[in-house]
């Protein structure tokens, strides 16, 4: 079955990537500064130095430019969450860099990152989605056991949930001191994993 908002055509040489990247990175740029309301075919293909006919041989439309910075985005989340776990053999490291991916996710970008949030709930992407949360799962899998030996997969889809809460609903506040909001999230995931009844006296 075809993904929905899919690009014309895979760009498979250096020039047609790098002109797709900027196509896509325009949108992003449209988006943090002046919001999806402003974003239209013409305003991306003008901010990525492009014709609006170069812009039409890559995407047929707008959220098709939008599905793919939203899939470029998750690419780089699922990326950070992988390389967690190679903080050694300290567990509580590892959960930290999970934080750090899942705060670089939301803060590095916050206007975009927030505008995505809303736009994904309109582009149908659910098997994208379905399949990313999966992946994600797998990947802190391994990090979740360092710390709860008996923790499955519902163990580590819990683990995403109180990240993924707590850190969108910082962002909605408005937050900015992302030091307390790290610290509000490992205090939350490691005290799901070593509750005091598990925890080393």
């Amino acid at each position: 079955m075809t993904k929905p908002h899919q690009p014309r055509k895979q760009a498979r040489q250096a020039r047609a990537r790098a002109t797709e990247a900027a196509i896509v990175e325009a949108a992003a740029r449209i988006l943090e500064e002046d919001g999806a309301s402003a974003l239209t075919t013409n305003r991306i293909a003008e901010r990525a130095g492009v014709s609006i006919g170069s812009l039409y041989q890559y995407f047929p439309d707008k959220r098709s430019v939008i599905a793919q910075l939203l899939r470029r985005e998750r690419a780089a989340l699922l990326d950070g969450i992988k390389a967690c776990s190679d903080d050694g053999d300290d567990p509580l490291a590892a959960v930290g860099a999970l934080v750090d991916a899942a705060l670089r996710h939301q803060f590095a970008r916050p206007a975009m990152a927030m505008e995505l949030e809303r736009a994904e709930t309109e582009l149908a992407l659910d098997d994208e989605e379905i399949a990313l949360a999966a992946a994600i799962e797998t990947a802190i899998g391994d990090i979740v056991r360092r710390l709860d030996p008996r923790a499955d997969v519902a163990t580590a889809r819990d683990v995403v949930a109180i990240c993924r809460a707590i850190v969108n609903s910082a962002a909605q506040a408005g937050e900015t001191d992302i030091g307390r909001i790290r610290e509000r999230v490992l205090r939350a995931v490691i005290g799901y994993l070593r509750p005091p009844a598990l925890s080393n006296p």
